[in-house]
């Protein structure tokens, strides 16, 4: 029964808010196209105000990964990994999550390759890509827009959170995909 329930809303929630919120707009006589065009201008403002940060990110992870730092690291951490029943190759996706989903994309794509889409380390870090954030992308990327330069925890918080989604990925992977 949970099943067809959410296999129905899946089925029909995109079409219902395609439906939904033209309807709305009309009943609030909110002008849509007017309204698009000006949330377009100003997302191109905001684009242009944070390329800065999104290069300096994207040089930090470049030198990162060609620096064998993440090598080292994996290399480090794996009596750790090895200890809570997860392949120690699947550790520098679960790394690079929080600072680049291209980089994490990557790096899925080759383990993918090497094992497989439907192996337990292909299922695994698939989970991980949709269990975690970018962090230090969106607060680069959104503090940066704005001009915050005091994050104060919202890194902290969240890589916990990165933290809470690898380990409820690996959890579900293992009682869903066993491994």
């Amino acid at each position: 029964m949970f099943e067809r329930i959410i296999s129905f809303i899946s089925v029909w929630a995109i079409p219902f808010l395609l439906f939904l919120i033209p309807i709305l707009a009309m009943k609030n006589k909110v002008k849509v196209y007017e309204s698009f065009v000006d949330g377009a201008k100003g997302g191109f403002e905001v684009a242009v105000k944070i390329i800065p940060y999104l290069v300096a990110i994207l040089v930090a992870i470049g030198m990162f990964r060609a620096s064998g730092a993440m090598e080292l690291f994996v290399r480090f951490i794996s009596p750790v990994t090895d200890f809570i029943g997860m392949p120690a190759e699947a550790l520098p996706a679960a790394l690079m999550r929080p600072l680049s989903g291209s980089g994490t994309l990557g790096i899925a794509t080759e383990l993918m390759k090497e094992h497989g889409p439907d192996s337990f380390i292909g299922r695994l870090v698939s989970t991980f890509f949709g269990s975690t954030e970018t962090t230090f992308y969106v607060v680069a990327v959104y503090f940066g827009s704005v001009g915050v330069k005091k994050t104060r925890h919202a890194v902290p918080a969240g890589l916990i959170g990165d933290l809470a989604g690898l380990i409820a990925a690996l959890f579900i992977c293992r009682v869903v995909f066993g491994g």
